[in-house]
């Protein structure tokens, strides 16, 4: 005979389906809700909308159903000959918070990674070296995490924008500010080596 109410428990398995969530946090997040309702009514209609989360047309980052495109490439200001390839929505929204770039995006959902079975062909690549020509980009940023996966994703893209006569730039890459080089790893230090600048 179980414990707990059916609805608690099905709760409990929800959220222990989640990254990082095992059967304790479950029943602490489970029961907090349980004593906040009004939050757990917030939580549930939030949970709700992701269903009316859409892609956008052209960078394939998040928008909302019924806009075609995203919050920034609507947005006039941004620098349309500039686009910068990231990952994933997350990097957008990294890169968005830092404040500095002013061009569009273009998001790939995913690396090239042969253990997992992922290739080109599984990735929105084809859309960007469309999006090329039909735009008039004259510069692609490539902002790809620096992992093995990252750097083959990267590395995959170089040599198919090359022949269409764009400026491909990487993301520098090494010490993180206010880094201490003693926890540094050594993929790190070698890229902050590479990358080394003249003093100004």
């Amino acid at each position: 005979m179980p414990v707990l109410p059916e609805p608690i428990q099905r709760l409990m398995q929800a959220l222990e389906r989640l990254p990082g969530v095992g059967p304790k946090t479950s029943a602490r997040l489970a029961f907090f809700l349980l004593r906040h309702l009004p939050l757990a009514r917030d939580l549930a209609q939030a949970l709700e909308d992701l269903e009316r989360v859409t892609l956008c047309r052209r960078c394939f980052h998040l928008t909302e159903e019924g806009q075609a495109f995203c919050a920034i490439c609507r947005d006039p200001r941004r620098d349309p000959a500039t686009v910068c390839v990231v990952e994933d929505p997350l990097d957008v929204l990294a890169l968005e918070q830092a404040g500095v770039y002013q061009g569009r995006y273009h998001v790939l959902h995913g690396v090239i990674s042969p253990v997992e079975g992922v290739g080109p062909e599984d990735l929105r690549i084809r859309e960007l070296l469309e999006r090329i020509p039909a735009e008039g980009i004259q510069e692609v940023i490539l902002a790809t995490n620096p992992s093995l996966e990252g750097d083959a994703t990267a590395m995959y893209l170089y040599e198919r924008l090359k022949p269409l006569g764009v400026r491909v730039t990487r993301l520098a890459q090494g010490l993180p500010s206010g880094g201490d080089l003693e926890y540094a790893d050594p993929l790190t230090l070698v890229r902050a080596l590479m990358g080394r600048q003249e003093m100004a």
